[in-house]
């Protein structure tokens, strides 16, 4: 068993499955330390207090702290990873949209499917000795579209060297962000249009031209079933109209949102204000079966550049797609 102080750590424990926090976790697992003053940090954060490197607080040190050994060097990248992945869940309103999500080691992945009929969808008597009905599950036509979305680093050693790491932490969490909305945006183009596999969502129009009225989300929680309405995606000027709605403007709900900013829950849905929307559009769904999530890995930084001090161009990138699990789970209103 490695104490944490001994370890010896190397590029390749990047290429490692798990990464270098998983080879480190194996080497120094972290349920060796209940009831110590090191219970509640992982393997990584161990290194960083081994090295005595703070990444935050007023107190943060400088980009340099981590180069002055090759053990050190050898953590930057994942504390560059860390810092994007940190940034990517401040902004990230997917895990109110995805029902599961798969981690997979290739690049191409090809789903499942159930695409019951109405006869399908209520559970009848069976006799005795009758045949059970059955429910068919089949792999999707088509693969899942990866995208791979990230930032580039442009920046010399010798430029970040004397910045302080809760500076640098904030720009890296920023990159985050980036990735996290244009992954939203791509969720979104599935449940609109579909994953490739002809299963666009299904869609209805307003009432009245431009307008939403409080029917129309009725008629949205009515097309939905026997799916629940639990998440609406609503653009900027959609979402305007919503909370301009009179039933929405009540005493309670009005000083819930001045005071904490949470929206207002329209037939016990979460209201989700979501400006990648385009086109005048309102998007209901179950968020426990309309969308997979699948992912290459995690956040992708490159190590060897960052170990070397080669800042420039480092790149920073994350692989994922979206496949459509029930097609009925999502309807889109066009206003």
């Amino acid at each position: 068993m490695a104490n944490f102080e001994n370890i010896t750590i190397e590029k390749g424990m990047y290429q490692t499955k798990g990464g270098i926090s998983g080879a480190l976790e194996k080497l120094d697992p972290s349920e060796n330390y209940r009831g110590t003053a090191l219970e509640g940090l992982d393997a990584f954060s161990r290194q960083l207090k081994r090295f005595d490197i703070k990444v935050k607080g007023r107190n943060s040190d400088c980009v340099e702290k981590f180069f002055q050994s090759s053990n050190s060097a050898a953590l930057f990248p994942e504390y560059v990873s860390r810092a994007v992945m940190q940034g990517m869940e401040r902004a990230d309103i997917l895990p109110n949209l995805v029902a599961t999500v798969t981690d997979i080691e290739g690049m191409d992945y090809r789903s499942i499917a159930s695409v019951p009929s109405e006869d399908d969808k209520s559970l009848k008597l069976v006799g005795e000795g009758a045949k059970i009905p059955q429910t068919e599950v089949k792999t999707r036509e088509n693969l899942v579209k990866l995208h791979k979305r990230g930032r580039m680093l442009v920046a010399s050693y010798e430029a970040l060297r004397f910045q302080r790491l809760d500076l640098f932490t904030v720009t890296l969490n920023q990159i985050g962000a980036y990735i996290a909305r244009a992954q939203l945006k791509d969720a979104i183009d599935v449940l609109v249009n579909g994953d490739g596999n002809e299963n666009p969502a299904g869609t209805l129009n307003v009432a009245t031209g431009g307008k939403v009225t409080y029917e129309d989300l009725l008629k949205l929680w009515t097309e939905l079933a026997p799916y629940e309405l639990n998440t609406i995606l609503a653009s900027t000027p959609e979402m305007q109209k919503i909370l301009s709605l009179s039933q929405l403007q009540d005493s309670n709900a009005g000083l819930d949102f001045q005071a904490t900013g949470r929206m207002i829950t329209p037939l016990g849905a979460s209201l989700l204000h979501t400006p990648e929307l385009e086109g005048g559009k309102i998007i209901g769904l179950d968020k426990n079966c309309a969308l997979e999530m699948v992912q290459a890995g995690g956040v992708v930084t490159d190590y060897d550049k960052l170990i070397d001090r080669q800042l420039e161009r480092a790149a920073v990138t994350c692989t994922a797609g979206f496949s459509k699990i029930f097609t009925e789970a999502s309807k889109v209103m066009n206003c």
